[in-house]
């Protein structure tokens, strides 16, 4: 990736990387897995299609030889492998049991089963993909070249070349491409992929710059203090690695219990087979009855209890705007006993807007008449707050006058000429806790920018971001910006304590009083800001070493490692990371944050009906095997009961496909507090 240069400075030529950039997401039909398990399907349905139909078996017979060696080939290679390995899993079981229901005459359940298992694998081999192209793209933040300042001059060099002491330019709108300290220079930088801070910080000499983030509108000199490889966005990436891998215990559980069961099924049926063989039997007989018990005791409906009610609760959350990205990701959310939020983004919309208009008195001015003046002088400004004022006035329909001689000052403000008075918008200081009296002596003025005497007051906005608006160098009142509370948020928050037991934790890398304002708007008491993204894994992993298993819900790149870490993680999709948004196990599509809750009681619902679609196979699996080992089970009975189990389970798990199940677990609408 080229870095960015500023077209107002002399740019500095930086060599393009040599061929084609890599594709930082796998498309679905590129994995061998996808394509072989779509032709099973295709094939699967047209034979099915021509089997109902009443045509002859020439017609739709190779069609389901078709399912069966498109989707059982590479599980069936696979289980070969372990078999000679001295281990039997699951998938070469159903294999073996789907040509065994071939052999007896039941094709069409076994090719069902083939492209049952055909499709779970794709979608494995595609969740495995979709993570390796997550962390992939995230080194993608940081720039692959860097323009460091030597005593010849300046060159380009590739940033996994710079080194600790290295001094570098960062040219407007460029990625900084170490983490460092500014030695010259002034401007502001995005560091919401970092920190999650919805507006940009102003830097200056001394400052700390991270890796990845996005300088602003000014030049700025930087010290190089870690290596590229220490980076916090190359930890990033090393945290969403070991959160994944600490979820491997689980999978081996699972292929624990897949061992026992295969090794249990073969070493039954060839009993089954060859005791009666042994007390004189007819061959065919013992042959009828051992693929009898393969059939009736193959666990289709165990599969089916399990997926159509997670797959119903996906669908139906699907259709409500959150996108769940597997069945074991619908089942982990309906497990979590605490929630740990972002603030940035998740409580918040992430956008700064105008909270209060404030002139000071003996200005003449009324809130809109100052707000107009405000927003005529930041019409020319890139700059988030800018925008802010700007779309504060239109919304109020104020007329936007006409400037000239528009500057910005990186980290100071604007100025421009309005109506021939010289109008300035620039920062008051920090977030303010004092109150300007009438009778004050007015503030001084900097270079026509920022007051350095009593501080302007906007009671109840503590945390918010004070600019001062100057006429001809004179303060003629101050704006209030902040980021908006999402209206949802404090009835979320409330549902999420009702639903877990406790409030949830905010955990935040924006500062504390900013972070206060939002808790107390939501009901939150555990607050913890500052955090970069380490510290809020540290946060989500002392709750989980506590006993909790912890829901994460957040949006930026400096989420994916907490997000990766917890045992389910949501981001909010308009403006989430694509990071986060691959590390997540759930996606708020419609930025709704109120789905949050609906959903996880959607999948305790999904829950309890995967242990009632488990109790009611495994009543018919053990009826019907009971039936063939001790009587006389005859094979049409047989499938009947297999397929009829398989039927009402999948049924059963269908309700979750109502509007009535997402309707029961909706938020009321409360406003905010405060």
């Amino acid at each position: 990736m080229v870095a960015r240069v500023s077209t107002t400075l002399t740019p500095v030529r930086v060599p393009s990387p040599a061929g084609p950039a890599p594709r930082r997401r796998t498309r679905v039909l590129a994995l061998p897995e996808a394509r072989w398990a779509l032709a099973s399907t295709v094939a699967f349905l047209a034979a099915l299609a021509l089997d109902l139909g009443g045509l002859p078996w020439w017609a739709y017979g190779p069609l389901y030889a078709v399912a069966y060696v498109t989707g059982g080939w590479e599980p069936a290679l696979e289980g070969l492998r372990a078999l000679r390995d001295r281990t039997l899993d699951v998938d070469l079981l159903m294999i073996v049991a789907a040509l065994g229901a071939a052999a007896i005459g039941q094709v069409r359940d076994g090719a069902l089963l083939i492209v049952i298992f055909a499709t779970s694998g794709a979608l494995e081999a595609l969740a495995t993909a979709r993570t390796a192209d997550s962390v992939r793209g995230l080194l993608d933040l940081a720039p692959s070249m860097a323009t460091r300042v030597t005593e010849n001059g300046e060159e380009p060099v590739p940033t996994s070349e710079l080194a600790v002491d290295d001094v570098l330019l960062i040219r407007p709108g460029e990625r900084i491409g170490a983490d460092g300290r500014v030695l010259e220079g002034a401007s502001e930088a995005d560091q919401a992929t970092i920190t999650g801070e919805p507006l940009p910080v102003t830097k200056g000499p001394g400052d700390e710059v991270f890796a990845g983030t996005l300088n602003g509108t000014g030049v700025l000199r930087v010290r190089v203090e870690r290596d590229p490889a220490d980076s916090v966005i190359a930890r990033i990436v090393t945290l969403v690695e070991e959160a994944s891998r600490t979820k491997a215990p689980t999978q081996l559980f699972i292929e624990k219990v897949e061992q026992r069961y295969a090794l249990g099924m073969v070493i039954a049926t060839l009993a089954v087979f060859g005791v009666p063989l042994i007390f004189g039997a007819d061959l065919a007989d013992a042959l009828l009855r051992a693929m009898t018990f393969m059939i009736v005791a193959s666990p289709c409906a165990v599969v089916l209890a399990t997926m159509p009610p997670l797959l119903s609760a996906i669908a139906n959350a699907g259709r409500h705007g959150v996108l769940v990205k597997s069945a074991v990701a619908m089942e982990r959310l309906g497990e979590v006993d605490a929630v740990a939020l972002d603030k940035t983004g998740t409580l918040t919309e992430g956008t700064p807007e105008v909270s209060a208009v404030r002139p000071l008195p003996g200005s003449g001015l009324t809130p809109d008449a100052l707000l107009a003046l405000a927003a005529a002088a930041e019409h020319s400004s890139e700059h988030p707050l800018g925008r802010a004022v700007v779309r504060a006035a239109r919304e109020r329909g104020l007329r936007i006058a006409d400037a000239r001689d528009f500057v910005a000052v990186p980290g100071r403000g604007v100025t421009a000429v309005v109506g021939g008075q010289a109008i300035g918008v620039g920062r008051a200081g920090d977030p303010v806790t004092e109150t300007v009296d009438a009778d004050d002596e007015a503030p001084r003025v900097v270079d026509g920018l920022r007051a350095d005497a009593p501080r302007a007051a906007v009671p109840g906005t503590e945390g918010d971001t004070v600019v001062l608006v100057t006429g001809d160098g004179v303060p003629l009142g101050t704006l209030a910006l902040t980021d908006r509370l999402r209206p949802h948020a404090p009835a979320t928050t409330a549902a999420l304590t009702a639903l877990t037991g406790t409030a949830p934790v905010l955990l935040t890398g924006d500062n504390a009083r900013a972070a206060a304002r939002v808790a107390e708007a939501t009901g939150l008491v555990d607050v913890r800001a500052d955090l970069l993204p380490e510290g809020k894994v540290d946060a989500v992993r002392e709750l989980q070493d506590a006993g909790r298993k912890v829901l994460f819900v957040g949006d930026g790149v400096n989420d994916a490692p907490a997000l990766a870490a917890a045992h389910s993680g949501i981001a909010m999709g308009r403006a989430g990371s694509d990071l986060a948004l691959e590390t997540a196990d759930a996606v708020v599509v419609r930025d709704e944050l109120a789905t949050v809750p609906s959903v996880v009681r959607l999948s305790r619902a999904a829950r309890r009906l995967v242990v009632q679609n488990l109790v009611i196979a495994g009543t018919f699996i053990t009826g019907l095997v009971l039936w063939d080992l001790l009587g006389h089970l005859p094979l049409p009975l047989g499938v009947a009961g297999h397929e009829g189990s398989t039927v009402l389970v999948g049924l059963n798990g269908l309700r979750l496909l109502r509007e009535s199940a997402w309707r029961s677990g909706q938020v009321p609408f409360q406003g905010a507090r405060g």
